[in-house]
């Protein structure tokens, strides 16, 4: 849960977008040298080539294939198949349908795209010092105390200071869960209004992070809470320090979101310099 507030911070600090895996299927040069002169397999004459086992041991790898599917008997039945199918599709005629044409002429591009993609990121590593400094910057920002709130999303205020009173006022005083189960506009309705473990700069809107971190455990906000979503009423459940992970067990995920942040502005650069109509 620590890992994940504090990967929150980061995400929302430098604007970081979703990691994305661009897997390389490339042999070693001693590799490739060895087996240039014998075919992974000849089908009908058609001799395939080494590198066909490692475009499908990546792919599996990629989408955490079990380890039977990942022997080179199984990598090697799956390109023999594949080879069979091409064959017979071209002896149906089906190679030359339009859609076919299209659909092969898109994944070619896709897989030029990824070849850039692979050729920029090469091309710009991240310093290991860089990293540790958004590690220290996302960690300051996190400060050292996290919070679990509830709350209770109102569409107006006068809706929300009459939950307040129901909460505060009176002999009987209403419950939180009731009250948020039953009125709630948010999503956190039928769990009470729990919005779970949060520390203050993880993409909470600003006013109610300013609220939440005045209130002490068990105590409700005084007035209602204005944001773009509405008028909040809340409740701290608990309130515990903040114990942060280690720089080494963050640095890999920290590289890695970093170099997709200079990936997007690569991508932006390209599309500003292109005619799209």
């Amino acid at each position: 849960m620590k890992l994940k507030l504090l990967i929150a911070v980061l995400t929302a600090s430098i604007g970081l977008m979703p990691q994305v895996a661009t897997a390389a299927a490339e042999e070693t040069e001693s590799t490739a040298t060895a087996s240039a002169n014998q075919p992974l397999a000849v089908v009908n004459g058609i001799a395939l080539p080494q590198i066909f086992a490692n475009f499908v041991r990546q792919s599996r790898m990629n989408r955490n294939s079990p380890p039977e599917a990942l022997t080179d008997e199984s990598i090697r039945e799956t390109v023999i198949n594949a080879e069979l199918m091409a064959q017979e599709a071209i002896r149906k005629g089906l190679a030359s349908g339009p859609t076919l044409q299209a659909a092969i002429e898109f994944q070619k591009k896709e897989l030029l795209g990824r070849a850039v993609i692979e050729d920029f990121l090469r091309e710009h590593p991240i310093d290991e010092a860089d990293v540790l400094a958004e590690y220290n910057k996302a960690k300051a920002a996190a400060g050292t105390t996290e919070y679990r709130p509830s709350h209770i999303l109102l569409d107006t205020e006068q809706e929300a200071k009459a939950v307040i009173a129901k909460l505060t006022s009176g002999k009987k005083k209403a419950k939180f869960e009731d009250l948020a189960k039953k009125q709630s506009k948010d999503s956190t309705a039928d769990n009470g209004g729990d919005l779970g473990w949060m520390i203050p700069n993880s993409n909470l809107a600003p006013e109610f992070a300013n609220e939440m971190t005045k209130l002490k455990a068990g105590e409700i906000s005084k007035k209602p809470v204005k944001t773009r979503f509405g008028w909040h009423v809340i409740r701290m459940q608990e309130i515990r320090s903040l114990d942060i992970p280690e720089f080494d067990k963050l640095k890999q995920r920290i590289a890695g979101q970093m170099q997709q942040l200079q990936l997007r502005k690569y991508i932006a650069e390209l599309r500003a310099g292109a005619k799209v109509e």
